[in-house]
């Protein structure tokens, strides 16, 4: 892709954002409506229609319904460069507790059928408001850029398969092939601090679901017993070695159990234990070296201790390896330094956390870049790294994860649009 010269561009891109700039006091109660009311992964059917109905009322060519709820809108401006930039929209079964007056109350049942809290904790509420936002600004200033914009709401981000599931449901039938795509996260650090970097930058994660079988009895009788809980506890000890013994000391990798579950008596020896296991990596070889690892492991306990069958080894989540294009990447530093200057971006450290964006990319090896933004507010972030205290500041994921709203919002919408603009003609 042909790119002007960069200080002139990046100068030219920053004045049309400043000049496009919505009032974002609408979508700043749309965040707080998306807040309070989330909707858990492959049951966004409210955000998604909010989304879709905001696209139409300015004139894009809607698609819903794309691998669940997925939302695709497409805004032409004669003949140039394909931008797609993403939102994704799920929330996370957590019982929110920021003490926020737009704090989530709501249950929804998950996949197993149980009834569980549900909470934006990991910000996409606040990503899909600054698409919106983003969404308008473009379109306000459509004069001023050629080619097509493509603004993609995705579902299901937190179970690692909405993008694919939306690949694989005609994505690219329906809209035009991207030259690039660009998409962004709101995490803990300072609220509109940008982070980004070239290369790898986000880890593959696998995750299974084992289920250990024994032979249960009472409790004062274990000769007649095989312990599955037992078994269980040697596993989650010797896949402590698996990194510090099975990986070169230079790579990088995680191994976690993180849930086991067995048993319903302080007396009775249960017939199963399941446990949840999650690994994370960066190189391809190191993955296939630790999955190998545990699965041996699994099993030769299981065998040592006698259990009467073999472990079930399921797998139920995998996030692809996010590797952004260094030139794209590159670029973006290069606009969003001119924009929000040197104290607001930075070049982040890889990050051991997991996104499926990639997926979009992934099928017809579309370059694709990603970065994160800060939602903490400043004050507090710049007390706790006066007091050595950042490590306490909630992060995603968390129950008190909770982004200031500005200057969050204007800082994603100015990021999400600078990068479009860096890109479209």
């Amino acid at each position: 892709m042909q790119l002007k010269d960069t200080q002139v561009r990046n100068m030219e891109i920053g004045r049309i954002v400043q000049d496009y700039m919505p009032d974002l006091t609408p979508f700043e109660e749309q965040y707080r409506s998306f807040h309070r009311n989330p909707e858990l992964g492959k049951q966004e059917s409210k955000t998604a229609s909010i989304a879709a109905e905001h696209l139409k009322s300015l004139g894009f060519e809607v698609h819903e319904r794309i691998g669940g709820y997925g939302v695709a809108g497409v805004l032409r401006s004669g003949s140039g460069p394909i931008v797609l930039l993403r939102a994704d929209m799920d929330a996370l079964p957590v019982k929110e507790e920021t003490g926020l007056p737009y704090a989530s109350e709501n249950y929804q049942k998950n996949d197993a059928g149980e009834l569980v809290p549900v909470m934006h904790a990991c910000g996409h509420d606040m990503h899909v408001a600054c698409m919106m936002a983003v969404a308008t600004l473009l379109t306000n200033a459509k004069t001023k850029w050629k080619g097509t914009l493509i603004c993609l709401f995705q579902p299901n981000e937190e179970g690692g398969a909405g993008a694919q599931a939306m690949v694989d449901g005609g994505l690219y039938d329906l809209v035009p092939k991207p030259d690039v795509i660009l998409g962004q996260h709101v995490d803990y650090r300072r609220t509109g601090n940008i982070a980004i970097r070239p290369g790898v930058f986000m880890a593959t994660a696998n995750s299974f679901v084992v289920t250990i079988y024994g032979r249960g009895g009472h409790g004062s009788q274990p000769q007649f017993c095989v312990d599955p809980i037992l078994i269980s506890s040697y596993i989650i000890v010797r896949i402590q070695s698996i990194v510090s013994r099975m990986v070169a000391p230079l790579d990088t990798a995680v191994v976690t159990c993180g849930s086991i579950h067995a048993g319903s008596g302080e007396n009775i020896i249960p017939d199963t234990a399941e446990l949840k296991f999650n690994v994370r990596t960066y190189d391809p070889n190191t993955r296939e070296t630790i999955l190998k690892a545990l699965k041996d492991i699994i099993r030769a306990e299981c065998l040592s201790a006698g259990a009467p069958q073999e472990p079930e080894i399921k797998p139920t989540t995998q996030f692809p390896l996010t590797d952004n294009d260094p030139v794209i990447a590159d670029s973006l530093k290069n606009a969003f330094l001119s924009f929000f200057g040197t104290d607001r971006v930075e070049e982040m450290e890889k990050e051991a956390g997991s996104e499926d964006v990639s997926n979009l990319a992934r099928k017809y090896n579309i370059p694709y870049a990603f970065w994160f933004w800060g939602g903490t507010d400043a004050q507090q972030w710049d007390e706790a790294v006066k007091n050595g205290t950042t490590a306490l500041v909630p992060r995603n994921h968390s129950s008190k994860f909770g982004p200031v709203i500005q200057p969050t919002m204007s800082s994603g919408v100015q990021a999400l649009s600078l990068a479009a603009l860096r890109f479209l003609g």
